[in-house]
């Protein structure tokens, strides 16, 4: 079967979609070239031609994640200046693309020393710790390093346990919501209850009137 033009975009982004669409419904494991060219509607050779086998496909969802998570991290900041809102967007981004979401953080499923990958890995590291940088400037050296680490683990964490299904039902549907609703009693940024929080009560104290 010849290549069939898509009018939509060119044929790899198709085939990348179609590969997120496989991996939402079987999982990264399972998915193969050749059903994946069959859902394309391409040759059996067009997808190897674009990813050379099934590590350089996962390789490519991995890389186009990272590239999509940065920018969401980067929006989200520039339109609210809130790490909050930054942890938020983490989630948010793990709910919409959960093909990716499962394969950017398993790297025994595709090549982790790749330029693309790594370059894309990068801009979304850069992007969460901009964000930390708004919320603790004061944060340098191996504590900011520390207070990245502990933001990713927290985001991720809450992120994969809503994707699993495994948080409470009490928290509602609203993936965005419930994580506000965490995010206000596990410090996740300036309007968590830890060190920012509690600076801000003992400010508020001192203006307060006597």
């Amino acid at each position: 079967m010849a290549d069939r033009p898509y009018h939509h975009g060119d044929l790899r982004r198709e085939l990348l979609r179609q590969a997120a669409g496989m991996i939402e419904e079987v999982g990264p494991a399972r998915v193969s070239l050749r059903e994946l060219a069959r859902r394309a509607g391409v040759s059996h050779a067009a997808p190897a031609h674009h990813f050379g086998d099934k590590t350089g496909l996962l390789t490519a969802i991995a890389t186009e994640g990272f590239h999509l998570l940065a920018d969401q991290l980067t929006e989200a900041l520039k339109g609210t200046g809130d790490f909050l809102e930054v942890g938020v967007a983490y989630v948010e981004f793990a709910v919409t693309h959960r093909a990716h979401f499962e394969v950017m953080f398993r790297p025994d499923l595709y090549e982790p020393d790749d330029a693309d990958v790594r370059a894309a890995r990068q801009r979304s590291t850069t992007a969460l710790q901009s964000g930390i940088s708004a919320a603790s400037p004061e944060a340098t050296g191996p504590d900011a390093r520390t207070a990245s680490l502990a933001a990713w683990s927290m985001v991720h964490g809450f992120a994969s346990l809503w994707i699993t299904g495994a948080l409470p039902t009490s928290l509602g549907s609203d993936a965005a919501a419930a994580a506000r609703q965490v995010a206000g009693v596990l410090t996740l940024g300036p309007r968590g209850t830890g060190r920012h929080s509690a600076q801000r009560t003992d400010d508020e104290r001192a203006a307060a009137p006597r």
